[in-house]
């Protein structure tokens, strides 16, 4: 993963004008990166879940809370963005 955000900032910085001192090409990398980490994080959780959910059916609330929840790190870096442009 680290080898695609440095493919990423090299792309911006060589069609952006060649700073990152743009906002909306930082807007673009935190949303990225957050989606990116959100995809990760929901990869292990969500095998986890579902193993928890076979053994014991009771556990699909907690099962979906955790699912959920690193989508809002997404929600949050879109609020970061309308903040900035």
């Amino acid at each position: 993963m680290l080898e695609a955000t440095n493919a990423l900032g090299n792309a911006v910085l060589s069609t952006g004008g060649g700073t990152l001192t743009d906002p909306t090409a930082a807007a673009a990398i935190a949303v990225g990166l957050a989606a990116l980490g959100a995809g990760y994080a929901e990869r292990g959780i969500g095998s986890a879940a579902v193993g928890a959910m076979a053994e014991d059916d009771d556990l699909f609330v907690n099962g979906l809370i955790l699912t959920v929840l690193p989508e809002t790190i997404v929600i949050l870096a879109l609020v970061v963005v309308f903040l900035v442009l």
